[in-house]
């Protein structure tokens, strides 16, 4: 398909640089296990039942979704956010923790996706790629991480801007933040897919994953959440999985990691990688977007 532009951050941007390398699975992870935290995303979850009846398609669209909206033209995103917002629409029912409705289209659910998706990525390219961004490229990510949020249903001005914002948002929720019963289930299972439901492809990247995933987090989350791992497993992680994303530095490699266990998220990154240019060398807002 043609596309019709650089979408909303272009080439030069730290957004294509972060989100399109392999580390990025390896933050998908992570920021999935993390969402559950939210008791009000793990009730949606739960009763929505799709990492579980159909892993491979809910992991995938997720992360295509955010690869999508990082990299691919205005359009094609502006279109796949409109389909998420209407299938999130049902989505709703009680908490059974706090008796509360829940909502997977509300505003602060939306928000708390975004932001561990963004931070996620971020924390897990600086762990196992190429490091740190510099203080301007960093600067700009947030700034791109406040503009893609205007794609869901946050509150502009609810959206962190910059690694201290992002720290005090997160300082600001954690008292909301708890483990049930259903969060731990599906901590678990996301970090370790079982083969007769995500296939023998996802089973095994989750488990090859799952590592450094672990290692990327807090102590308290990974006592909360039960799956803390030895001292000894870090120390190894960390290297190993800055070999096995050096190795995967090419695009080829990139896209092998990908092809056959999410095939949504290796065509969006594959149009990118090897698209032709686009129509209009140039990026939009998502306000030009709507109108044009």
């Amino acid at each position: 398909m043609t596309r019709q532009d650089y979408g909303f951050f272009g080439p030069d941007s730290p957004t294509w640089k972060v989100w399109t390398n392999s580390t990025a699975v390896i933050g998908f992870q992570r920021s999935v296990v993390l969402e559950h935290f939210d008791p009000f995303l793990t009730a949606a979850v739960a009763d929505q039942r799709g990492i579980y009846t159909d892993p491979v398609g809910r992991l995938d669209r997720t992360l295509a979704y955010f690869l999508t909206v990082a990299v691919a033209d205005s359009p094609t995103a502006m279109a796949l956010s409109k389909h998420l917002m209407k299938v999130h629409a049902d989505a709703t029912g009680i908490e059974p923790v706090t008796g509360k409705r829940y909502s997977a289209n509300n505003p602060a659910s939306q928000l708390w996706i975004h932001v561990t998706g963004w931070h996620s990525v971020l924390k897990c390219y600086e762990l196992y790629g190429p490091g740190r961004l510099s203080v301007e490229e960093e600067d700009r990510y947030w700034a791109d991480c406040v503009v893609a949020a205007e794609l869901q249903t946050c509150k502009p001005e609810d959206v962190p801007a910059s690694r201290s914002a992002v720290r005090d948002y997160f300082a600001d929720v954690r008292p909301t933040l708890c483990v049930t019963e259903r969060a731990w289930e599906g901590m678990h299972y996301l970090l370790r897919t079982p083969r007769a439901r995500g296939g023998v492809r996802l089973w095994a990247m989750s488990r090859l994953i799952a590592p450094a995933t672990i290692a990327s987090l807090p102590k308290w989350m990974r006592r909360v959440g039960g799956f803390d791992q030895l001292g000894l497993i870090d120390a190894v992680a960390k290297p190993a999985t800055r070999a096995a994303v050096f190795a995967t530095r090419s695009p080829r490699a990139r896209l092998a990691v990908l092809a056959g266990t999410l095939p949504m998220t290796h065509r969006a990154l594959r149009d990118h990688l090897y698209g032709e240019p686009p129509l209009r060398p140039e990026t939009v807002t998502p306000a030009q977007a709507r109108v044009s």
